[in-house]
């Protein structure tokens, strides 16, 4: 029996679902990156690094490229880099939004005095 769609999409947002992943695909939408360049710009530990990018490269959203001895990660299509930008604007309306909230709640705590 076919997962269903839904399912799909929850198993791939929860794949997304890690600090260390997130900030990968947001580095590589730059154009594709040698390892060390991604462990100065994230401060993990390499091994915690090497681990969540075998989770990437399992699920298919980044490739990995051997360029001699190092290892180059690049977003594996155009499709990711849409995401995190949609994710971008998305997070910034809804804290947008709260930011108005908050606004409204100090003006009606001082009207309240």
């Amino acid at each position: 029996m076919p997962v269903p769609l839904y399912q799909a999409k929850a198993e791939f947002f929860r794949m997304l679902g890690h600090p260390v992943r997130i900030r990968v695909l947001e580095l590589l939408q730059g154009g594709p990156m040698p390892v060390r360049d991604l462990l100065t710009a994230i401060e993990v530990e390499p091994s915690a690094l090497s681990q969540q990018l075998a989770v990437l490269r399992r699920s298919g959203i980044v490739t990995a490229t051997r360029e001699g001895s190092t290892v180059v990660y690049e977003l594996a299509g155009g499709d990711v880099a849409d995401l995190m930008r949609a994710a971008r604007r998305i997070l910034t309306e809804m804290l947008t939004g709260q930011n108005e909230l908050l606004v409204e709640l100090r003006e009606a705590e001082v009207t309240a005095r």
